[in-house]
């Protein structure tokens, strides 16, 4: 194979999808509880989102942030309206959006005349992308090993713990960035009370508060960001996933007074917000911002939820034992390795992800029904009873 093998893919080649369900080439048909790792918000192939990459592919795909692109003013005037922000920079991934959020954080203190208050406070277990930076954010030692030397101006803290927090601010702290819900670091959920916390400290000691929603964002809680049940406001949000509904796009989304240190020429994007990429982001925010499509999420989430921990978690104390997460970003705390139980539901037509702590993450897309989590329920029991 001539593909770098930085993968180790199920063996599935998948042929098509129809809203939450995966056909493999042999016609085989799969539940997805993974929609591209949180990705395919309206699930495969929805019409409104086909018809949309038809309709924008017969006019122009791609002109470059050169000109004035149609569709990015509709789309980041929807963020602003229905959040925090008051600017939205256009990328294409999790990672850039990530990255943007480092560079306003650092450039809105130099701007100030602090050129020395550039390092971020980050949480053990989190993950933040792929490029170096972000890989040194997390400081996951499995993804940085071989990539030294370390990328600066990280300081990293046990998650959960306050007085460490504390402790690790200094002059030159420029901001705190963690995961309103951590992903891959094992569905593990801040509560309301520390983001409320998190507010607080980073408005006394005047520092930046950047929750990075790239999983957790666009819906997939139930709310349109994970932040929102809380009832605070950050400084500094990057999103994606969710917000192309399966095509690559991610944001910053940043408020007024951190996005006035951005100038013509600080940041860019050659691929960023073009004009394919908005006609979708477009139609995704229109369903995703439906005040009944959010109620559903949390309808059918807390659905899955109850049924989960009456019929699996009780039910299979050897294999199981708890459920973590909320709306449709859930995770099963799995007492034996987590790739077991994966393969075995994989066997049974069901589709999940692993994460850290031997979790086993569940994140179908956000048009999920009740009758999808009766049968993934049933196909859950299958598997656990062969083991």
């Amino acid at each position: 194979m001539s593909v770098l093998k930085v993968y180790n893919p199920i063996d599935i080649e998948v042929d098509h999808g129809d809203g939450v369900y995966l056909y493999a080439i042999d016609g085989t048909r799969f539940l997805d509880f993974t929609s591209g790792i949180g990705v395919n918000c309206l699930g495969h192939s929805h019409p409104s989102l086909v018809n949309a990459l038809k309709s924008q592919g017969e006019k122009i795909w791609h002109c470059s942030n050169l000109f004035k692109v149609v569709g990015q003013e509709t789309v980041a005037d929807k963020l602003v309206k229905n959040s925090f922000a008051s600017d939205v920079f256009f990328c294409n991934s999790g990672s850039e959006a990530t990255e943007t959020s480092i560079k306003v954080a650092r450039k809105f203190f130099y701007e100030k005349g602090y050129t020395s208050k550039n390092r971020i406070i980050t949480f053990e277990g989190a993950f933040h992308g792929r490029t170096l930076a972000s890989l040194f954010a997390a400081k996951n030692p499995d993804h940085t090993r071989g990539f030294g030397p370390d990328v600066e101006g990280f300081d990293q803290v046990p998650f959960g713990d306050h007085e460490a927090l504390e402790q690790a601010i200094n002059k030159d702290t420029a901001a705190i960035m963690v995961e309103t819900i951590m992903g891959e670091g094992g569905i593990r959920v801040i509560p309301e009370d520390c983001l409320k916390g998190l507010r607080k400290l980073c408005d006394e000691r005047d520092i930046l508060l950047i929750l990075d929603e790239v999983q957790c964002g666009l819906g997939r809680t139930g709310k349109f960001f994970a932040f929102e049940w809380a009832k605070i406001k950050p400084d500094i949000v990057p999103i994606a996933k969710g917000i192309g509904g399966g095509f690559p796009l991610g944001a910053c989304l940043m408020n007024k007074k951190t996005a006035s240190s951005m100038t013509p020429g600080s940041h860019g994007s050659t691929f960023g917000g073009n004009p394919l990429a908005m006609s979708i982001a477009t139609v995704v925010l229109d369903y995703i911002l439906n005040k009944d499509f959010l109620k559903n999420v949390i309808k059918v989430g807390n659905y899955l939820k109850s049924r989960l921990d009456e019929e699996v978690i009780k039910k299979y104390p050897t294999l199981v034992s708890g459920i973590r997460g909320k709306g449709l970003m859930l995770g099963i705390e799995s007492k034996i390795k987590n790739e077991i139980l994966i393969k075995e539901m994989i066997n049974h037509k069901l589709l999940t992800v692993k994460a850290s702590q031997n979790i086993i993450r569940i994140l179908p897309p956000l048009i999920l029904e009740e009758k999808h989590v009766d049968e993934a329920i049933l196909k859950i029991n299958k598997a656990f009873k062969n083991l």
